[in-house]
């Protein structure tokens, strides 16, 4: 297997499914001149060109406005958002067209739309440049919402995604991009709405996603040597949510704790425990334990930043409490 950064695995995942269907295009920021914001689309305008790989204004209700028509007649567009928090210019378009359009015509109109770009934190952007907004979108019925965390999973979601007959909501992990890891030669795809066992285990489940599965393995790790055996499921995909492997994994270790970046109050945690405790409450041995962003906008100083994140010291916590220990 080759080993690629996740911005190279994103890259290929463009560049195959370029290849193989002419109806997909890129359209953003800077996606072809400046090869992207951060450099996912590295060379694609040299390879196939300015009518599929466009540069667009800073407006993003009017550039994803045109991804939503031409997905509408049967092309394949994907947009990139500089950060998905300036997707909020265009919320218009994304839920009250794309979401609903196959639902509004009986069927009759498609949407196979993906828009895609880093989301969350990454270091010192300020409140407004790092909002975690995947409960957002998967709050809304015709979206479907998938964060990928490592190289391979990120590629073979993505080509997943743009082959997708319905509007995909792609936040990828800023400060992922550098991370390298083994990507599957050929090709590679990865089911939306099928979680993955990162880390198998015995005695607790960490639910986790994205920026949170590092974390979530680095607890594991230091959990390990105090002889507790985590399990470490990675979501990929919020919406839909495989609530199978949510459950089996619950029925296995009787203890649950869920990481996430985003805000605890309605946030992709919630949903979570809501479906262990309407379907495997009689599995769990102790309450399941949140660990996720404090409530507040996120800080700019780099001290209160770091605190107000979840981490991997935070979710041993949370471990320990989930099985009274100290």
């Amino acid at each position: 297997m080759a080993v690629l950064t996740y911005r190279d695995a994103l890259n290929a995942a463009l560049r195959e499914e370029m290849q193989r269907d002419d109806n997909v295009f890129l359209m953003g920021e800077e996606v072809a001149e400046y090869d992207g914001a951060y450099k996912v689309s590295r060379g694609l305008l040299k390879e196939f060109g300015a009518r599929r790989v466009v540069d667009t204004p800073i407006a993003e209700l009017g550039f994803t406005g045109i991804g939503v028509g031409a997905a509408m007649v049967g092309l394949r567009p994907v947009i990139e958002m500089m950060t998905m928090n300036f997707a909020l210019l265009a919320i218009d378009q994304i839920v009250n067209t794309a979401a609903k359009v196959r639902y509004m015509s009986g069927g009759q109109i498609g949407c196979p739309l993906v828009i895609r770009g880093p989301g969350g934190a990454a270091l010192q952007l300020g409140a407004q440049h790092s909002q975690a907004f995947e409960s957002w979108y998967a709050n809304i019925p015709g979206l479907k919402v998938v964060m990928p965390a490592t190289p391979a999973d990120a590629k073979g979601l993505l080509k997943s995604a743009i082959r997708d007959d319905n509007p995909v909501i792609f936040i990828e992990g800023e400060m992922l991009y550098n991370q390298k890891g083994e990507v599957p030669d050929g090709e590679h795809l990865i089911p939306l709405g099928r979680a993955d066992i990162k880390r198998p285990g015995n005695d607790v489940t960490i639910i986790c996603h994205s920026k949170t599965v590092a974390p979530a393995m680095n607890a594991a790790k230091s959990l390990a040597d105090e002889g507790v055996d985590a399990e470490v499921v990675d979501l990929r995909t919020i919406r839909p949510l495989d609530q199978d492997a949510i459950l089996a994994s619950v029925a296995k270790t009787h203890r649950v704790v869920v990481a996430e970046e985003g805000w605890g109050f309605a946030g992709v945690g919630a949903q979570v425990v809501d479906l262990i405790q309407r379907e495997a409450f009689d599995d769990l041995d102790s309450p399941v334990i949140r660990v996720h962003q404090a409530d507040v906008p996120m800080p700019y100083n780099k001290h209160l930043e770091k605190a107000a994140k979840a981490d991997a010291a935070k979710i041993v916590a949370a471990v320990h409490q989930a099985c009274y220990r100290g």
